[in-house]
């Protein structure tokens, strides 16, 4: 993975940690008690940081407990059918669904192998803006050596919860990212080619810094 690959996972795993903080923190909209949020974010920390945790022999269970705290916060059936765009009106219920189970596991592959560099970078927010029932918030991080990234995260109000639904790093948009490689192969193949793909764990590049 070369070092621009490299930076956007990382930026993309300290979203990951973030995200459902930063959003609910100041929206009385929500519901949802900001100490709950903290807490998930906190445990995520807690399994991050257990020295136990961290022997290539913990590896599964690390990560395992990662994704059963983190993507409870992602509405990952929107961010599909975002990533699919116009095709996804054209697939039928059951292909929906088995196209939200492959895209799942194409973000958890994006993320498993950067998460254990995670170190503690700073986060600052910037800014939030909410218009309904959907809400985006703004934040840099900056990192050990003094690099700074924006990282912008949209997400929309479902059953009282702030769920998100695509991040924007560095001006790149992690869903409009994999949607452009997404029709590419539908356009030039089809879809089955591209569910082929999915299914047999194809390299789709995630989004990276120009």
């Amino acid at each position: 993975m070369n070092r621009k690959n490299s930076s956007m996972l990382k930026i993309f795993v300290v979203f990951l940690l973030t995200a459902a903080l930063s959003i609910v923190a100041r929206s009385a909209a929500a519901g949802v008690p900001t100490e709950q949020i903290k807490t998930t974010v906190e445990k995520a920390l807690v399994v991050l940081k257990d020295p136990q945790l961290k022997t290539p022999a913990k590896m599964s269970e690390r990560r395992d407990q990662l994704r059963q705290i983190l993507f409870a916060r992602f509405d990952f059936t929107e961010m599909a059918r975002r990533a699919l765009g116009a095709n996804w009106r054209r697939r039928t219920p059951q292909e929906q669904e088995e196209f939200v189970r492959l895209f799942t596991e194409v973000l958890e592959r994006a993320y498993a192998g950067i998460i254990e560099s995670y170190s503690d970078e700073k986060i600052l927010y910037t800014n939030e803006r909410i218009d309904g029932s959907f809400a985006d918030v703004g934040s840099k991080i900056v990192t050990s050596k003094g690099e700074e990234y924006s990282i912008n995260y949209k997400a929309h109000l479902v059953s009282n919860e702030w769920k998100v639904y695509d991040v924007v790093a560095e001006n790149i948009s992690l869903v409009n990212n994999y949607r452009s490689q997404f029709t590419r192969v539908i356009a030039h193949e089809s879809y089955d080619e591209l569910v082929r793909r999915l299914k047999n764990k194809a390299d789709f590049d995630a989004p990276k810094k120009q």
